[in-house]
């Protein structure tokens, strides 16, 4: 695999996503029939026992995918495996900042929350406040941030460092890794997932997202920041844009810095921000009446982050924190196939993995198989959120101490299963894809980055099947020899390595990918179906 798979994009976004939308009219079960033999050769696929996932909404809306694609039967399993080859490893999970709850307490839901939006919009100083506010850090640490900030001429970057601990991020004031911490409220374990802003780290960003179940877009009030960072070139959009890609149903944008003087908690700033990026989110996919809410903050004072304030008695809704804690239950289902995607690994008296449980349950002592390599493993311990346990369910965050399998075998992006119900793995699949932003045409033999679940793997698009009309769904009787930006096709694209994924029909969050080149996101697409090697 080649060394620049992960240099630093520069990166620019476009606003052309009316199409996003618009393909989620198109019928997966439609869209099957259609992947006729295409000129890269075709295989009889055979299938296996389908499972339901129970927890999918029939209704939801999916960039690239149709609204009734949460369900359906099992797709066509890879009747072949390739061995498997190199996957880039993404960015490293930091370490928890703050000690969680005793394990004797009683199990609340857990639920991941990714603080994304432009650079500077103070996503890591609202993290750091509400910290604070719910106690995961103390006084005495929060001055000691203070003075030391005071002295490197930062003083308003303090309360950011609860979540930069990295050197580098502090000097600069920008987060790079995505920083992890945690707080709980009546009803809910929450992990902070703070994302990079800057556009150079979007593949970091891409990577909190996957693992997240709400995503908190934060927005800058302050005159000319709000503006630069919804602009083209900025990434309010494309956060936006990739949240919403990677699975997040839910959406609070929390309009900060309305303490500045050039805002001074104005409704008509207030309402200025909102009327301009409820167009755009709709666009992406997200319902503005049930998917959306928006409030006002201050992350610097902490107003209206845990309690109302005078400030701003234009507002009648609850503080952030509260709001959180109303949120309805995410519903898991315990009973599917065990789906754990590894974020990242490394040696501790063994070896450890890091990642998001999404499906099924893990145990204790049991046994399990790490695809796409086939190594059976047995659970040693079993940490979720740093707390000791003996079993774990889907939405928790774990470590797992394995047995069976060294620490140089797994890669970010492998994904560990239950022997009877494995994840699917190949190189060749069929997948239909919105077209974002690209300026010229995209032929097949057009190379890309794949990022799926918590995988990042160079791809090829080696055929194009159809296009695909985005007002009926209709698909074209002949091949296209070319596609272009706005445009929806079904195409065949084959990776590097061999990978591990699902059709969004049958498990959203491994069959929903983006593909990225040179630094920009150019389309979003999700998995029809999987296409077995040939000898």
């Amino acid at each position: 695999m080649p060394s620049n798979l992960f240099r630093l994009f520069p990166n620019e976004h476009s606003e052309n996503l009316d199409s996003v939308v618009a393909v989620e009219k198109i019928s997966s079960m439609d869209v099957l029939e259609s992947a006729a033999p295409v000129e890269n050769g075709d295989s009889e696929m055979t299938t296996e026992e389908p499972w339901d996932q129970k927890e999918a909404e029939p209704n939801e809306e999916e960039p690239g995918g149709d609204s009734c694609g949460d369900r359906g039967p099992s797709e066509e399993a890879v009747t072949e495996e390739v061995a498997p080859e190199i996957i880039e490893e993404e960015e490293e999970a930091p370490a928890p900042k703050v000690p969680p709850t005793q394990p004797d307490a009683p199990k609340k839901e857990h639920v991941n929350v990714v603080f994304i939006g432009h650079v500077d919009a103070g996503k890591s100083t609202i993290g750091g406040q509400i910290m604070y506010l719910t106690g995961m850090v103390e006084k005495r640490t929060l001055e000691k941030y203070e003075r030391e900030a005071k002295e490197k001429n930062r003083e308003t970057w303090y309360l950011s460092w609860a979540l930069d601990t990295n050197q580098e991020e502090r000097d600069k004031g920008k987060t790079v890794e995505v920083g992890r911490a945690y707080f709980e409220t009546d009803k809910k374990h929450f992990t902070i997932l703070d994302a990079p802003g800057h556009k150079s780290f979007v593949p970091n960003m891409i990577g909190g997202a996957s693992q997240a179940d709400l995503a908190v877009l934060v927005i800058s009030a302050r005159k000319g920041e709000f503006e630069t960072g919804f602009e083209k070139g900025g990434q309010t959009r494309e956060h936006a844009m990739l949240a919403k890609t990677a699975g997040v149903k839910h959406l609070i944008v929390l309009v900060n810095k309305m303490d500045d003087p050039t805002v001074n908690w104005s409704l008509e700033r207030y309402e200025e921000c909102k009327e301009k990026l409820v167009p755009f989110l709709k666009k992406v996919g997200f319902n503005p009446k049930k998917d959306i809410h928006f409030m006002p903050c201050s992350g610097l004072t902490g107003a209206n982050l845990k309690e109302p304030t005078d400030m701003c008695s234009w507002y009648i809704g609850l503080p952030f924190i509260p709001q959180l804690d109303s949120l309805p239950s995410f519903n898991r289902s315990t009973d599917g196939p065990v789906r754990l995607p590894i974020v990242d690994k490394y040696k501790d008296m063994g070896t450890v993995i890091l990642g998001k449980l999404e499906s099924g349950c893990i145990s204790k002592a049991q046994q399990l198989v790490m695809m796409p390599n086939r190594h059976t493993v047995e659970v040693l311990s079993l940490l979720s959120d740093d707390v000791e346990t003996d079993d774990a369910e889907p939405g928790e965050n774990l470590k797992l101490r394995l047995k069976g399998i060294e620490e140089e075998e797994i890669l970010p992006g492998f994904i560990l299963c239950n022997a009877e119900n494995l994840c699917h793995s190949g190189r060749t699949f069929d997948a239909q894809i919105v077209i974002i932003e690209h300026k010229s045409i995209i032929c097949p033999g057009y190379n890309a980055v794949l990022h799926i679940h918590t995988c990042i793997e160079e791809v090829q698009i080696t055929a194009l099947i159809c296009m695909v009309d985005k007002k009926t769904g209709d698909k074209s009787k002949t091949r296209p020899r070319f596609v272009k930006q706005d445009q929806v096709c079904i195409a065949r694209l084959r990776t590097a390595g061999t990978i591990c994924l699902e059709t969004f029909k049958d498990f959203p969050q491994m069959g929903r990918f983006t593909l990225r080149d040179e630094g920009k996101t150019i389309a979003i697409g999700k998995v029809l179906k999987l296409v077995a090697e040939r000898d």
